[in-house]
């Protein structure tokens, strides 16, 4: 079976001043396993949420995911790992509740990292999925 590939794009048509130019997907869903591409405050029409608020930006990440995950058959009680990319270790007390309330009760392995910057000066978090579909489900 070939992988699937959902919300394909081209990175010139979201960080169009870094004259970047990469095809690259939103989802890719191979077999059971889905990845998501690192989801931050952009939300899924390329419009940026929560400049200054990494709670907010967050929140939008994880809106995302949940979209996202539903678009490949998944769930959000699939997800299996997180890595979270945050800019300041003060923002973990802000990034880190709002992930613990969409994921209650799910129990993934998470890691998480403070790093020097993004993509783009305005996101103060990232975060990278990966679920597993069970067996009979999806």
């Amino acid at each position: 079976m070939a992988h699937e590939r959902l919300r394909k794009f081209n990175t010139r048509d979201v960080y169009g001043p870094q004259a970047l130019d990469n095809d690259v997907c939103m989802v890719v869903r191979a077999g059971r396993h889905v990845f998501l591409r690192g989801q931050t405050g952009f939300d899924l029409d390329n419009k940026f949420v929560g400049v200054g608020d990494p709670a907010a930006q967050t929140e939008q990440a994880m809106r995302n995911v949940k979209v996202l995950l539903e678009e490949a058959g998944s769930q959000l009680s699939h997800i299996c790992q997180l890595h979270i990319y945050i800019l300041d270790r003060a923002h973990r007390g802000l990034v880190y509740p709002v992930i613990g309330r969409h994921l209650k009760g799910v129990f993934p392995v998470m890691t998480g990292l403070i790093i020097a910057g993004l993509a783009i000066p305005e996101m103060l978090v990232e975060i990278d999925i990966t679920a597993v579909i069970p067996e009979g489900e999806g």
